[in-house]
């Protein structure tokens, strides 16, 4: 059980020393790897949902597939507004996962996020649980587009080009279920990590929670900036920034 308060550099340290000796590392972040990317998380003081009410219905009622059935404008709208970061680049520790794939030590991410920055940085092997906002479906003939089709729209509903169909994000929105083949191979990869590393997310919803409890035969660290339920469980907690703690540990293995 965890009990001590690490300073930076004893995060630093010890985060080094866990990598050094893992070798079957899985990494499962959540929306605190992207704050440093400039990219708001959802529930953290200043959040999306934590942001002053600017719209006619609350954040969570308006990311779901109801809303996006009954008002797609409105939902475009705000999608756009508070979903869709084209300016936000990966940040230091999207790079040093990166390389520690490279280096065969990182077997795969895991990421609650959808704004693809583990990629842009250089990750292959990455299980997006909520989908992507670099992949759009039209609803009618099935036909992809890239995220610059709903980004350059001339309206504000996207439409498809090949039968005029009106497209959706491959996001999962709430009210949707996630992939089971995508659970699935998260599943495996926790199940034979030999270091968890969990980063930026609180914990608090499924499947993140259960993750978590998959990867108890792992060591496993978390990096978070507040305390989650499973801080007990872990071998270390650090409330630090992850990316850049990430950086500080690459640096000293």
């Amino acid at each position: 059980m965890p009990s001590r308060t690490y300073s930076f550099d004893e995060a630093a340290d010890k985060l080094a020393q866990y990598i050094s000796k893992h070798s079957r590392i899985v990494f499962f972040g959540g929306a605190g790897t992207s704050t440093e990317s400039g990219i708001p998380d959802f529930r953290s003081q200043d959040g999306i949902f934590a942001e002053q009410q600017v719209y006619p219905h609350a954040p969570e009622i308006m990311v779901s597939r109801p809303f996006y059935d009954r008002d797609p404008e409105m939902f475009y709208t705000f999608y756009r507004d508070k979903l869709i970061h084209p300016e936000a680049k990966p940040n230091v520790g999207h790079y040093v996962l990166a390389q520690l794939e490279q280096q065969g030590k990182l077997q795969a991410i895991i990421t609650q996020n959808i704004d693809g920055l583990h990629q842009a940085a250089g990750s292959k092997e990455v299980i997006e649980l909520h989908g992507s906002v670099h992949r759009n479906n039209c609803l009618s003939c099935k036909k992809s587009y890239p995220l610059a089709t709903v980004l350059e729209s001339a309206s504000v509903i996207p439409h498809c080009s090949a039968c005029g169909g009106v497209l959706k994000p491959d996001v999962v929105l709430y009210g949707e279920t996630l992939n089971e083949q995508v659970i699935a191979n998260a599943v495996r990869y926790v199940q034979h990590t030999d270091l968890l590393i969990i980063a930026g997310t609180s914990l608090s919803v499924q499947p993140a929670a259960s993750f978590a409890q998959m990867g108890s035969q792992a060591a496993t660290i978390i990096i978070n900036r507040t305390s989650t339920p499973f801080d007990h469980e872990a071998d270390a907690v650090f409330h630090h920034s992850s990316g850049l703690l990430l950086e500080a540990a690459f640096k000293r293995i």
